[in-house]
């Protein structure tokens, strides 16, 4: 009897534990109401998209091609 313990199978595609970051989605042209909210869709916007440019320059890094 033997007390071997199975191994995890590796994934078929190795950036699938690690996957590429994807672009925030820019708000459509009616989404502003150009009121001055504190919270502006297009401030938002512009804060995520900051974030994913930081994510995506290190996710690069990890994934040299």
């Amino acid at each position: 009897m033997s007390m071997e313990t199975a191994q995890p199978a590796a994934p078929a595609d190795p950036d699938a534990a690690d996957p590429r970051p994807e672009a925030p989605e820019p708000p459509g042209p009616d989404d502003c109401c150009h009121s001055g909210c504190t919270w502006c869709v297009d401030t938002l916007y512009q804060d995520a998209l900051d974030e994913y440019r930081a994510k995506l320059q290190a996710w690069l890094q990890r994934h040299p091609q």
